[in-house]
């Protein structure tokens, strides 16, 4: 009997939010490309089976490469052609350049104060300054270049070892892991195990949260449900933002007590000078820590060699130099 009230009430609440905003809202007419003709309250959302992007592609025959969906209560551009493409990613890409807000940025980013998530604004122009001048910058790699020559010579003579032995390389693998381990030590100061964020695991907590933020959620296309949780999702997010929060509160704990040391400073080491210091255009605190760090380790989890500050445009790419530090310091150590 429960369930029923909530279902019914739902409805209710659905049914009454559409037409009350029908009688309150002023019709205008907006010029809007072409598109499938929805339905009330679903919009398009009908249309949409387990493979979007085939469904999409299918629609876009019919109605051309740029067609208007609407999603629940969200409106949509669908592009699909390199030429509509490079219109709203380069042509007018400041007027397409900010980020929706949606659940998963608000607890896997803490409110959206990432670059990947972040609005497109003064902040997000003032981040990417940041990332480009402070930790980013020809000075700040080139001062990790003694931590790159020691992971490659550990890398280098675990190959010569296997080689001794004759036992097989999954070299793949093996650069991964190389990768990953560079970026933790080049971040955090030192490498993490997965047992250290939660006992499933690092890797394994990363990819729930990809996972998650992967899952279509009812309250993103109708803000309204947000708050019933009717899939659960906001309870998950929470529990997860909760485990990501404890792991960097400790990382960044441990880097207040340990203090300037006198050894190379790592990203999060800048990160802290920059928020207690004040001297930035604008001021960073806690939350904007966490939030670069966690997007760093989902980029590790995922042991990619591009950069984990990759953003919309024009954001130094650091994974292309590390690899060619690789090669250079790969030569001077054969040498």
């Amino acid at each position: 009997m429960a369930a029923a009230s909530w279902i019914w009430l739902t409805l209710i609440a659905i049914v009454a939010t559409c037409l009350l905003h029908r009688l309150t809202s002023k019709k205008k007419k907006k010029r809007l490309p072409p598109g499938p003709r929805g339905i009330p309250i679903l919009g398009h959302l009908h249309m949409l089976g387990k493979n979007p992007h085939q469904d999409l592609h299918r629609i876009a025959k019919e109605h051309g490469p740029i067609m208007y969906m609407r999603f629940g209560l969200v409106p949509n551009i669908i592009v699909s052609s390199p030429e509509a493409a490079e219109l709203f990613l380069k042509t007018h890409d400041l007027v397409f350049a900010s980020r929706p807000p949606h659940q998963a940025a608000k607890y896997l980013s803490w409110d959206q104060r990432n670059l990947t998530f972040g609005p497109y604004g003064p902040y997000w122009r003032n981040m990417r300054k940041l990332c480009t001048l402070e930790l980013l910058s020809n000075l700040r790699i080139n001062s990790f270049q003694p931590t790159r020559r020691e992971e490659v010579g550990i890398f280098i003579e675990s190959l010569k070892q296997a080689a001794a032995e004759g036992v097989a390389v999954d070299l793949s693998a093996k650069v991964s892991s190389l990768t990953a381990e560079l970026s933790c030590r080049m971040v955090f100061g030192k490498k993490y195990e997965d047992k250290d964020i939660d006992e499933r695991g690092f890797k394994s907590v990363i990819q729930e949260g990809m996972k998650l933020a992967a899952v279509p959620n009812l309250g993103d296309y109708f803000p309204f449900l947000g708050i019933l949780d009717i899939q659960g999702l906001t309870r998950k997010f929470k529990a997860l933002s909760k485990v990501f929060d404890d792991f960097l509160e400790k990382v960044i704990d441990e880097h207040v007590r340990a203090g300037d040391h006198g050894q190379t400073k790592d990203i999060v080491d800048t990160l802290i000078s920059i928020m207690q210091s004040g001297d930035n255009e604008f001021r960073i605190d806690r939350r904007h820590v966490k939030a670069i760090m966690l997007v760093i380790s989902f980029k590790i989890a995922t042991q990619r060699l591009q950069c984990v500050f990759t953003a919309y445009k024009n954001v130094i790419n650091v994974g292309y130099r590390v690899l060619l530090t690789l090669l250079y310091a790969f030569a001077r150590y054969q040498h």
